[in-house]
């Protein structure tokens, strides 16, 4: 089975907390929650959640100093879940990098769609219109399934891990730029992870063997030698294979 997709939850009312985690377990969510901005904070930097559900009105800090905090290390989907309607919270909120903003009371359709949404969409430069219009990035015989959360080579499972998986995936958003190591390191595994960067080279090796044909020799993440890696573009692979 794939790996489930993980939610953290940033509200400081228990029954809407609850109210949200229930519906969240039921479509197959990983759930953690966070009554505090210091508690969500350790949250998302300790367990790298693939989206944030934040409520504005946080006892100890701010949502909106909250989403600026994430956003200094994090390209994670946020989507502000407020009793806040004034526009300028929203414009501020969106203004700061929050991906979409949903006002209390909420219905639970609104709530899953919103999400599946922001996951899909997330970090995704408009270039990648195939991520935005079919969920998939496909370059040769390699599909990432960003709702399936799988990676696909010539029809096949990868069978990659979860990280496995994140680290792809990132990538895919990004194609054919190179993404740095320290970038890669703090999307996947938050900004207190080591920076030598041995576990993310352990991660792609196993990739390279699950992915590439040949991994001496790579068609679809290549190594900037000192700098990062890079997950090649449909054109640049048409153009090299045709």
């Amino acid at each position: 089975m794939p790996a489930k997709q993980r939610i953290l939850i940033a509200e400081d009312d228990r029954s809407i907390s609850n109210f949200m985690k229930t519906i969240l377990e039921s479509n197959n969510y990983d759930v953690l929650c966070a009554a505090s901005g210091s508690d969500a904070c350790f949250v998302a930097e300790n367990h790298c959640p693939d989206l944030l559900l934040l409520d504005l009105g946080l006892p100890d800090l701010d949502g909106l100093q909250l989403i600026k905090r994430i956003r200094s290390w994090s390209a994670m989907p946020i989507i502000v879940v407020s009793a806040r309607t004034h526009e300028l919270d929203k414009v501020n909120a969106l203004d700061l990098g929050a991906d979409d903003y949903i006002t209390k009371p909420f219905g639970t359709n609104e709530l899953l769609a919103r999400i599946r949404t922001a996951l899909r969409h997330g970090g995704t430069p408009s270039s990648q219109l195939d991520i935005k219009q079919s969920g998939c990035y496909h370059v040769g015989e390699l599909v990432i399934d960003y709702d399936k959360y799988r990676v696909y080579l010539g029809g096949e499972d990868a069978k990659l891990t979860q990280n496995e998986f994140k680290l792809v995936a990132l990538l895919g958003r990004y194609a054919g730029k190179v993404l740095t190591y320290d970038t890669i390191i703090r999307a996947i595994w938050g900004p207190n992870a080591p920076t030598d960067n041995q576990i993310l080279r352990v991660n792609m090796a196993n990739i390279r063997r699950k992915i590439e044909k040949c991994p001496a020799r790579p068609e679809y993440i290549f190594t900037e030698v000192g700098i990062g890696y890079r997950l090649v573009d449909v054109e640049s692979y048409e153009a090299k294979n045709n």
